[in-house]
């Protein structure tokens, strides 16, 4: 079966969130599955530091009245052949924002659609959020492609239908108020990256005014969850940590702990409770409920916080306003390291994710893969999981709460501070999560029925690698 990932992002060269985490993981294990799966993904200005892309376009096209070439070289660490569509709307160093992002990513639709019309044509087009959402659109009139579309985030729906048709064709038969809506529609099938989220987005509270819509599919809309890569994200080889550990080493976990207390500026306490946060510092985030009780968490317990990541700069601000106030005590990175995000869920004991909503999220996987408990809501894929962890019967793999509130969460805390005071039972919590597999294989199999059951013309697929 061959198979065009068409979207915005893909690990590790290019990612914001967990998109690209999918679209760099799971074609790896597609082809593994002897399917010819490609990705496709904008030429973003700062690709070619990251790789060797060749100086030749293997294709050329032209939509909405501008040309553009499409590059091929392939995906790093793997044999996933990786196209990008080269223009100068891409040149900028960044993947989202200024004020064309709209018009760049329904261009790039545009030609991602006219490569597949007339250079390489797949029998499916796996499109990812409002970026690539009218491919399913235009790929209606092509009864020989067929489309699967998967919703990341419902928060952003990309442009409405007003500015759809002054910027691209949009045909008589097109029904949606925007990108999103119109991928929705027309997709062969939606798939959302949890099975919780895929129920929750069809109410007022998590539904971001397409809840009617969401709950019209019916069995075309359906939930698989997101993996990791368990060789890529591995604590017994991983080349970023200072020491590398297994289920039965987890006393070489402390000197990771240390080191990451020394390299982010925090107090060297053995005993300390470490908790890590590797997140986009955004409302959805949970941030807000962060700030409201971290003077009193860390003024009345011993814990410590390091925070990673980069987002809104009101949060970015109050966070680094309460690392001075905290000196020693909290560590706020506003970066993107990816190497430091693997020391961060290699050292500390804890990582929190009190997000307001999210669709699957992947931190607290790779938490738990390195033997850091998490703290979630239970929301969204975090249900799906995250576990409650009850003392005692020994089972579960974290500390959960429900209501978006800043006392609940501040209870969370505390009942994780005073299990980590009983470090017999904390190891068997973080070996707990530890042995959680959390890999590709299932969810890739999941999808290979999905894309089966949409092109039934090729479930005779004989199982050949591809060449």
């Amino acid at each position: 079966m061959k198979i065009l990932f068409v979207g915005a992002e893909a690990a590790p060269i290019a990612k914001v969130g967990g998109m690209g985490d999918v679209i760099g993981s799971l074609p790896k294990f597609l082809r593994k599955l002897g399917h010819d799966v490609r990705i496709m993904i904008p030429y973003y200005g700062f690709l070619s530091d990251k790789m060797d892309i060749p100086a030749e376009p293997i294709w050329q096209g032209s939509t909405m009245y501008q040309n553009f070439s499409v590059y091929e070289t392939v995906l790093p660490d793997s044999d996933v052949p990786l196209y990008l569509l080269g223009h100068h709307t891409f040149a900028p160093r960044h993947i989202y924002g200024g004020d064309n992002e709209y018009w760049r990513f329904t261009f790039f639709s545009n030609g991602a659609a006219e490569f597949a019309w007339n250079y390489w044509k797949p029998d499916v087009i796996h499109c990812h959020d409002w970026h690539t959402g009218m491919i399913p659109v235009w790929m209606h009139q092509s009864p020989d492609i067929s489309t699967v579309f998967t919703i990341h985030n419902l928060a952003y729906q990309g442009p409405g239908r007003g500015l759809l048709e002054q910027i691209t064709w949009c045909p008589n038969y097109m029904q949606g108020e925007n990108a999103m809506a119109a991928g929705i529609q027309f997709a062969n099938k939606v798939t959302t990256v949890s099975p919780t989220y895929t129920e929750q987005i069809k109410t007022p509270e998590y539904g971001e005014k397409l809840q009617n819509l969401l709950s019209w599919q019916g069995p075309k809309l359906k939930g698989i969850i997101n993996g990791i890569d368990q060789d890529i994200f591995n604590p017994a080889t991983d080349k970023f940590i200072p020491k590398t550990f297994t289920c039965d080493t987890l006393e070489n976990r402390k000197y990771n702990k240390v080191s990451l207390q020394e390299e982010a500026g925090l107090e060297i306490q053995k005993d300390a409770y470490l908790v890590g946060m590797v997140t986009r510092l955004v409302a959805q985030k949970g941030i807000d409920l962060v700030l409201q009780i971290l003077e009193r968490f860390l003024t009345y317990t011993n814990a410590q916080l390091i925070v990673l990541g980069t987002g809104d700069r009101h949060f970015e601000s109050q966070l680094w306003e309460a690392s001075h106030r905290f000196r020693g005590k909290i560590s706020v990175q506003l970066l993107y390291n990816d190497a430091l995000s693997r020391r961060v869920y290699a050292g500390s004991d804890a990582f929190l994710m009190p997000s307001k909503f999210e669709p699957c999220g992947i931190s607290q996987m790779l938490a738990m893969r390195y033997g850091c408990v998490p703290i979630v809501r239970h929301t969204g894929g975090l249900v799906d999981t995250v576990s409650f962890h009850d003392p005692v019967n020994n089972t579960g793999t974290g500390y959960c709460f429900d209501r978006y509130e800043s006392l609940d969460l501040y209870t969370c805390l505390i009942r994780s501070w005073e299990g980590f005071r009983h470090q017999n039972q904390w190891h068997e919590l973080q070996k707990r999560g530890m042995q959680q597999d959390f890999g590709w294989q299932k969810s890739a199999e999941e999808y290979v029925k999905i894309y089966q059951e949409i092109a039934p013309e090729i479930n005779n697929f004989s199982g050949q690698q591809p060449e």
